[in-house]
Order: C-alpha cells, then structure tokens, then sequence
C-alpha cells in the first residue's frame, strides 16, 4: 500500500510516500511562497507529490489514501480550508482542487489541521505508538495541540477541538495572540520563554545571561536561560523554573482532562531534553489528580520531529476514509 502524506506549512510544502507499517519510503518539499494565489499553491503541491511518484517508481493512481495537513481551521467533513492566517485560504475547497490537479479521486483525501494530524504521527509511529490514546502539544512560536482518542483524532462539533494552547492557566494574565489573558501559549510557548528571559535580564545585571548575550537584550533567545543554568547560573536557573512551573500547571490540567496512556511534548523547546523533562515530570506528578494511581500517563518527548504529519496525515485519512 502507498499512502501520500502532505504537510503545507507557511515556508514549505513538505510531502512523503508512505507504506502500510507508517515508513516514509520518499519525501521531498518545495517553497510554499504563501502570498500567492492558492492554486499555485496547491499546483505546486501536486507537482510535487507526483516528482516524489515518480521517484519510487509509481503512478498517482497507485495511492491509496491522501492526507493533507493544513493550518487554521479545517472542515474534516468536506475538506476545505475554512480559514488560514499564515495562507489565504478562505472557504477553499482543498480536496476538492487537489483531486482535479492530480486525479486522484477526492474520496481518498482526507484534509486536517497540521498539529491534530502530527500528534496522530507521533499516536501511530512515534513517543506514542503503540498505545490507545495520545496527547500531544508542541512548544514553538505558539502551543499547538492534538488529541488522539482510539486512533482517532479528536476534532470537535465545529473542527476547531484541541487547541491546547488557548486554555487559560493564568486568569487576567499575559495577553495571548487569541485575544483571551493567561492562556497557555502566552506562558508556555518559545516566544513566552523568551519573555520571561528578557525579564529576569532587565532586572538583573552581571549574570552568566548577561555575559552570553554581550549584555544585549536583543540577543535573548530560547536557549539562553536553560544554557545559562546548565552552567550554573542563578538567575537562568530561576527563568527556567518559573517557566517549567507554568509548563507543569498546564500539562498537569490536560492529563486530569484527558488521561492519555501518553502525554507527548514536541516542538523547539523539548530539544532540551531531560533538562526539560526530568524536572517537568517531577512538578506534574506532584499536580495530576491522579498521582497516587498505579497507573499513570507517560510524559514523552516527540521523536519524529517534521516527518509526524507527513505521516499522520495519510493514517488520518485511512480512519476518515474506511
């Protein structure tokens, strides 16, 4: 069996082949050039996945099912877009001129939101394969979030469900991009972490952070309080601990909503490794309703980095489609 999974995101269109055990036999990407027209988008996107047929030695009407991950708000009934900041998709009937532009019957495509369908990559072949039920939230510019009930991800009445991000941890606090306070997103992002570091750097002076930075505010980044604290720097040590109790609050409150066999943790910002985990394990079992149960929700790092929607968008599609 050959499957095709597309993950269309606002720098690259990234696409692989992919075979019944969730191997990606081929992929390649191409510029996504997101201000132009969307059919030229999407022409390029066939253009593409037949290159990647070709390559492995087949034609597009071997593929048996199609996953399209997308950003913003998809209808997963109909396939259409109904509404991407970062690409000016509007009401756009993805499957629909997908199908006319390489032929394969729109039955067989299936569209989804891009985080829903990597935490189903990460559910089939990654940190959480092999279990019933997966939660996934992914630490960058913003917090995206996924949920996977029985091998199928949940969506919501109106296709706009597990936006995880956008829960408030923080009544009245930060303002998120949203429009609510407190959420999630605007404590437990990258872009949050960096906050927080230009904080403690604009209280403080002479710290290690300083000297990393050549005591430029500017030159904060995601890494720098964690770099700073692995060598022992106070000031980097109490951003990271501040930012890891926020993390710990918002993981926590998931967990006692969803109690997923596998609590999964993607993004930049999980690079960190067991500098992340190790202490962010410690503070949720502290905080979960359930910490004194035998069994416990597993707290893991994502292990398929830009290949999970790749292949989570075709096991979207076979659920959708079968």
């Amino acid at each position: 069996m050959f499957n095709l999974g597309i993950d269309l995101g606002g720098t690259n269109i990234a696409a692989g082949i992919v075979n019944e055990n969730n191997e990606i036999l081929v992929k390649g990407s191409v510029p996504t050039l997101a201000k132009r027209p969307v059919e030229e988008i999407v022409r390029d996107m066939a253009a593409l996945c037949a290159d990647l047929a070709a390559r492995l030695g087949i034609a597009l009407s071997d593929i048996s099912y199609v996953g399209i991950a997308c950003p913003g708000t998809v209808n997963c009934d109909t396939g259409v877009v109904e509404y991407a900041n970062n690409i000016r998709f509007r009401d756009f009937p993805l499957a629909a001129i997908f199908s006319e532009m390489t032929g394969i019957p729109a039955s067989l495509i299936a569209v989804g939101n891009d985080a829903n369908l990597a935490a189903m990559g990460e559910a089939v072949a990654g940190a959480g394969k092999g279990v019933a039920s997966a939660v996934m939230i992914t630490l960058g510019t913003g917090v995206g979030g996924g949920v996977v009930l029985d091998g199928k991800v949940l969506t919501g009445c109106a296709f706009g469900g597990a936006e995880l991000g956008h829960t408030v941890i923080e009544k009245g606090g930060r303002q998120c991009s949203c429009g609510r306070k407190g959420c999630m997103e605007a404590y437990c992002s990258a872009t949050a972490l960096v906050t927080l570091t230009k904080e403690k750097f604009a209280a403080t002076s002479g710290t290690l952070m300083h000297e990393m930075c050549g005591n430029d505010i500017e030159k904060v980044g995601g890494k720098t309080a964690f770099a700073a604290m692995k060598k022992g720097d106070r000031a980097g040590a109490e951003v990271v601990e501040e930012y890891l109790g926020y993390l710990a609050c918002g993981v926590a409150n998931l967990i006692n909503i969803f109690q997923p066999d596998v609590f999964i943790i993607g993004g930049g910002v999980c690079n960190e490794g067991d500098n992340l985990l190790i202490p962010l394990k410690e503070k949720v079992s502290k905080e979960v309703y359930s910490k004194d149960h035998v069994l416990k929700t597993e707290i893991k790092i994502a292990t398929l980095g830009n290949d999970a929607a790749i292949i989570g968008a075709p096991a979207f599609a076979m659920a959708q489609k079968q």
